[in-house]
């Protein structure tokens, strides 16, 4: 009897069927494994960590030797920016199916996209060769030798890995390389940081009217929100959603939407957090050692680390290096990827990195040019940090009407159906917007004033 209804105790009724079926039994708990954490997280995580590339770097670092502590305010301001329009970009990948370019191309006139795709393979192509010069100084500081060599040497191998890698895999070996990242969390450590004044830098906004102040709030916004990571990020939720055999665009499988939703939302936050907690962690390093010894002439992420070693030590200065080298190999496969969707989502071809070079020639050929033009930059006179106050400028001046058509496009039915984006989302966008529309002004005014 007593096994009869142990027996029974382990079953249930299905009252809809009138069958017995056994319990479920229920999962242990899992232990926390870190692999696992970061192969959850997908096109927000490398897009935010993309975001900190050498060239960001040098921005960060100009910041916090020019400014000190006090211009650290601008890491929480921006968040909340990022987060709104980075989310509507994925939003409108994963309903969709397709990125920026491949929605303007069906809704809007060819012109508009024409303009706007030749200025994004513009600005991202200076962005490559300056990131690939940034690299090579930082290995010539770590091994010495020749900076054309690193330069081909970075250049081929993002190309090649792009071209060739199994999708799945090289979106591991990216996801892997944001933790390069964290060497400039490490580099704080060589840095005597004050804390009281550095919590108040972040917390308490300290105006200055000046124009190198203005200048510098203006080059933090123009590398935090830049439109390649709005085509990335777009793109990559369109490819993940097409590799994706169970996935459909969610404008024609609705189920799942808010499950989904959930997902692009997390994993955007985490992403941008963890791109602000990196340029943070840049300014306060910069603040504390080069503001604090008087050197604030930095103008690129090479000289920022260089400069580290008579005021942090040598393994501050090679820290810092290594954190260059990593992020550049995240940050140009993302920049020469951004483009290639660009290009070949606004003249639908077949797009993608999960497609074979065979089956998608156009696309993989706009990619090995645009990263091909960036190395071949290095080896002329002009010289790739100069140009990248050029690309600077297009970046912003692209943004401000790249984010208007990505948030009327956020609001479009025919386009987003019943998932149109609404509530503080859509007004947090519009405010992005608005702070990039401020920015760009600034910075107009800026140059006419030191031209004058």
């Amino acid at each position: 009897m007593a096994e009869h209804h142990k027996s029974n105790s382990k079953r249930q009724t299905n009252k809809h069927t009138g069958s017995d079926r056994l319990a479920p039994k229920a999962r242990p708990p899992q232990p926390f494994r870190f692999r696992d954490a970061l192969k959850a997280l997908g096109p927000g995580l490398i897009t935010g960590a993309s975001d900190d590339d050498p060239s960001g770097i040098g921005t960060y670092s100009q910041a916090g030797a020019k400014l000190g502590y006090g211009i650290g305010w601008t890491m929480l301001l921006t968040f909340p920016l990022m987060v709104a329009i980075q989310e509507i970009s994925a939003r409108v990948g994963r309903v969709t199916g397709h990125g920026i370019s491949g929605n303007a191309c069906r809704y809007y006139p060819a012109w508009l996209l024409h303009v706007v795709v030749t200025l994004l393979f513009v600005a991202n192509t200076i962005n490559i060769a300056a990131d690939l010069g940034a690299m090579a100084d930082a290995s010539k500081l770590l091994i010495g030798g020749h900076s054309i060599v690193y330069v081909l040497l970075f250049g081929v191998t993002s190309v090649a890995a792009q071209i060739f890698l199994d999708y799945k895999r090289y979106v591991a070996v990216l996801k892997w390389l944001t933790l390069s990242l964290f060497a400039y969390v490490a580099a704080l450590a060589f840095a005597k940081v004050s804390w009281a004044e550095a919590l108040a830098g972040i917390l308490v906004p300290r105006l200055s009217w000046s124009l190198d102040y203005f200048t510098t709030i203006v080059a933090i916004l123009g590398t935090t929100i830049s439109p390649y990571l709005f085509f990335w990020q777009a793109s990559q939720e369109a490819e993940d959603q097409r590799v994706d055999a169970t996935k459909r665009p969610l404008i024609e499988k609705h189920y799942g939407a808010r499950k989904e939703f959930h997902r692009i939302r997390a994993d955007t936050i985490i992403g941008m957090a963890f791109s602000n907690l990196i340029a943070l962690s840049i300014i306060i390093t910069a603040a504390a050692t080069l503001h604090a010894a008087g050197k604030t002439d930095i103008q690129t992420s090479a000289e920022a680390a260089e400069a580290l070693r008579p005021i942090a030590g040598a393994f501050a200065e090679v820290i810092f290096a290594l954190g260059i080298v990593g992020t550049g190999l995240l940050a140009i496969p993302v920049l020469a990827g951004a483009t290639a969707y660009a290009v070949g989502e606004g003249r639908q071809w077949p797009v993608g990195l999960a497609r074979k070079p065979k089956e998608a020639a156009a696309f993989y050929a706009v990619l090995a040019l645009s990263a091909g033009i960036g190395i071949a930059l290095n080896f002329t006179s002009i010289n790739p940090i100069s140009a990248l106050y050029w690309s600077a400028v297009i970046n912003g001046v692209l943004a401000v009407p790249v984010m208007v058509l990505l948030m009327l496009m956020a609001r479009r039915k025919d386009v987003m159906g019943r998932f149109v984006v609404g509530g503080s989302l859509f007004w947090l966008g519009w405010l992005s917007t608005a702070a990039m529309m401020l920015s760009v002004v600034a910075m107009g005014v800026g140059f006419f004033v030191g031209k004058s």
